[in-house]
């Protein structure tokens, strides 16, 4: 099965359709989190998660934005309630089965406190070999990461709104899990919304 993973959308539908089209026709689809952007709200992006039937947990803008800090920035009148109430039933961790896999999906990590920021090359993530899973999906932030720790693949998709990675040189990515041979794919990309100069057809 392909499995395509996103993370920090961070309100930008036009990086999430891009994400989506590169990664092509998926099986699934994970979403780990931070979907919107602290104060900031986007229909388009929860209601293409909702509609493409994505696996989504919550982060830190969820967090906020949902809770008491949030309720002045979702009273505008153009925000879909029924979004947001879909928003709100989504947990901050997801256990499933994909394909015989046992997947645990979470923002940050599994390992409080969970807004702590854990980056690919720290040493806590050795900790992951004793999870009681196959795959560990996780955002936050921003940086790709597709490693195994003893029996236990972790997969940190990069995002998809908001690029921090110096590591692809600053582009959105989005991943792709293939369940059979366990190889991860990333799809590094522009983000859309902001201007590149050309030069001589190039970016």
């Amino acid at each position: 099965m392909r499995i395509g993973i996103v993370s920090d959308i961070h309100c930008n539908i036009e990086g999430l359709r891009t994400g989506l089209k590169l990664m092509g026709e998926v099986d699934d689809l994970f979403c780990a989190g931070d979907s919107v952007f602290q104060f900031r709200w986007s229909n388009d992006v929860v209601d293409l998660l909702r509609s493409s039937g994505a696996k989504v947990v919550l982060g830190n803008h969820e967090e906020t934005l949902l809770g008491h800090d949030g309720e002045r920035a979702l009273s505008r009148p153009d925000i879909r309630r029924d979004l947001v109430d879909w928003l709100r039933e989504q947990p901050y961790q997801l256990e499933t089965v994909v394909d015989g896999k046992r997947v645990h999906m979470t923002h940050s990590s599994p390992w409080e406190p969970w807004r702590e920021y854990r980056y690919p090359h720290e040493p806590i993530w050795s900790r992951a070999a004793s999870l009681d899973c196959d795959t560990l999906i996780v955002g936050h932030t921003h940086f790709q990461m597709a490693q195994r720790f003893g029996s236990v693949l972790v997969i940190n998709p990069g995002s998809a709104g908001d690029p921090r990675d110096h590591r692809n040189g600053f582009q959105l990515s989005v991943a792709v899990w293939d369940t059979t041979g366990g190889d991860v794919t990333f799809y590094d990309y522009q983000d859309p919304t902001r201007n590149f100069v050309h030069h001589s057809g190039q970016q």
